[in-house]
């Protein structure tokens, strides 16, 4: 089993920065793509991120050149830096493991 630990939303003004941390830990850990999701209230979860092994990076185009994600293998730690947040940004991020496992989720709120 696999269990992901997320931290770093809170409620942020229009134009402001958060950084997500998705920590993995489990019998069956190793390192794999990771990924993060949003899902907004009334919406499908998206894609927000992902970050494969050797960092080949994918992004939603909604967030590209505002959002970045990186990983450190040591840890098993993904980031989200997330800067020039929207409202359109307000949504409950999601940290993905391996395409399998999902984090309880973050709460972001943008505040206009």
């Amino acid at each position: 089993q696999v269990q992901l630990v997320e931290s770093g939303g809170n409620l942020v003004r229009t134009g402001g920065s958060l950084r997500l941390s998705c920590a993995a830990s489990g019998s069956n850990v190793s390192i794999r793509t990771m990924g993060w999701y949003r899902q907004a209230p009334g919406k499908q979860r998206e894609l927000v991120a992902t970050i494969t092994p050797t960092d080949d990076t994918n992004y939603a185009d909604s967030v590209k050149g505002r959002f970045t994600i990186s990983r450190d293998n040591a840890k098993l730690t993904t980031y989200l830096q997330m800067n020039s947040l929207k409202p359109e940004d307000t949504a409950v991020y999601y940290c993905r493991y391996d395409s399998r496992y999902w984090g309880q989720g973050t709460q972001v709120t943008v505040s206009s």
